[in-house]
């Protein structure tokens, strides 16, 4: 008589990079055992352990393709739910180097839903997946290697009110985020220190939610500041669900917006933006300020390692985090769940220099070297600015610039920054033809669109 042997999968952390790794290894494993230290099933709001879950994080299409992909459907299901829709290059109006892109369709689906609301969806279709279990309310210890160190074996954990125990896996996946404890495991086994790239950006940014007695959208989804060197603040200013609008504003190099409220309304004035003035003197407060600090950006390059332990892969923050004011987060961690799709085979275990050197090459690197170069764009952010990184600056100013005038270059622009196409798709001859020809003609003044008031208008609170 045979004995099935089941395979299992541990995921370490259970925020969207650890829901996304469940989904697509829930396709190769019998059992996949998602474990965190928050209470995560039932939750619809924010979590302890995601602090950015008050804050706007901008789902870019790259991402919402990558998810839908995922989960079939998905997208459909947070419209009904209340979630708002738009185009990013059409409905979304940008404000880059002081002035308004031209709007054009981009066939680039954006949605609106706020973090808590995107996490419910996405984790409760991860949790009706049949061997898919969530250890909640669980502290992650470490890691149970092999005695040689070649091969992970498990995950050491402790249950709320229990003793330590080890989670036995044919395969552990690192979602933990920003602290991930793998470089330091991985060097109490004996292999070399993983290289880290950090850079000093000094981000501060503070939210609010409000519900709005006027319309500055006029049929769009977002008003977005983006910060530039001569105003290095910017602020996303969006529709989500329950009919509310949420607020991001920021700053970088240390000089961050107030939490008190008359200090708030006074930096949002600073931008320079009618829109927010208007819609903001009679809105209704729903929240205080809550405030986040982003210190440096950080990635960890295991592809460059020459040993890696069998039955280990990290994910998400836990390799990757980029400035957030580029809201690439969840994208790249929606897309990292795809590429470990890709290296997972029924009856064998991933080979993860592989994985990262993939992951590294498809999706991490185009993400970074463009958030990185842009923030080398203001001068206090320190970094070697190359011959290429001047290059790549110069001609980035010059894309923001014939976008005032040009809906395709703004359409273009949206697309690789939305993570459907690479930053390069913008250097096809064509298009640099296009971007020379408009940017030399200089910036563009383009109509505002009034702020329509939906309410008797009212002294502010």
């Amino acid at each position: 008589m045979s004995v099935e042997i089941k395979t299992r999968a541990v995921v370490l952390g259970g925020s969207l990079a650890g829901l996304f790794a469940a989904r697509v290894l829930s396709d190769a494993y019998d059992d996949v055992i998602i474990v965190d230290r928050d209470k995560l099933v039932g939750v619809d709001g924010p979590r302890r352990g995601c602090p950015q879950s008050r804050h706007i994080n901008g789902l870019l299409t790259g991402g919402q393709r990558a998810i839908e992909s995922m989960y079939p459907g998905i997208t459909a299901e947070m419209l009904a739910d209340g979630v708002p829709k738009g185009d990013l290059g059409g409905t979304v109006r940008w404000y880059m180097l002081g002035r308004q892109l031209q709007q054009r369709d981009s066939d680039m689906l954006c949605v609106g839903p706020s973090r808590p609301k995107l996490e419910h969806h996405v984790r409760e279709r991860t949790r009706a997946l049949r061997n898919v279990t969530f250890a909640e309310h669980t502290d992650i210890l470490g890691l149970q290697a092999t005695p040689d160190g070649s091969r992970i074996i498990g995950a050491k954990v402790q249950r709320q009110g229990g003793l330590p125990e080890t989670i036995d896996a044919d395969l552990v996946v690192d979602a933990t985020g920003r602290g991930s404890r793998t470089p330091v495991w991985l060097e109490e086994l004996g292999y070399e220190p993983v290289t880290e790239d950090r850079k000093k950006v000094g981000l501060g940014y503070v939210t609010q939610y409000y519900r709005l007695n006027s319309d500055p959208f006029q049929g769009d989804l977002s008003i977005n500041v983006v910060a530039h060197p001569k105003l290095p603040r910017g602020c996303i200013f969006a529709k989500t669900d329950g009919g509310r609008v949420e607020m991001t504003t920021y700053g970088i190099l240390g000089d961050h917006p107030p939490t008190d409220q008359a200090g708030l309304f006074r930096w949002i004035d600073s931008l320079g933006v009618p829109e927010y003035t208007e819609a903001l003197k009679d809105a209704e407060l729903l929240t205080e300020p809550v405030a986040f600090r982003f210190p440096t950006t950080l990635r960890r390059r295991y592809e460059g390692m020459r040993r890696f332990p069998d039955g280990l892969l990290v994910t998400g923050d836990a390799v990757t985090c980029f400035n957030p004011v580029y809201a690439g987060g969840m994208t790249v961690a929606a897309k990292s769940a795809l590429v470990m799709r890709d290296h997972l085979h029924t009856g064998a275990s991933p080979r993860p220099l592989d994985y990262f050197r993939d992951l590294a090459r498809d999706v991490v690197d185009p993400q970074w070297e463009m958030t990185h170069t842009i923030d080398l764009s203001f001068p206090g952010v320190e970094g070697r600015r190359t011959f290429a990184v001047r290059m790549a600056l110069g001609f980035t100013r010059l894309v923001q610039i014939a976008a005032t005038r040009d809906g395709a270059v703004t359409a273009a622009y949206v697309r690789a920054a939305g993570q459907v196409e690479r930053p390069e798709s913008l250097q096809r001859p064509k298009m640099m033809l296009r971007v020379l020809f408009q940017a030399l003609r200089g910036p563009k003044i383009q109509p505002r669109k009034p702020v329509v008031r939906t309410a008797p208008e009212r002294q502010p609170v």
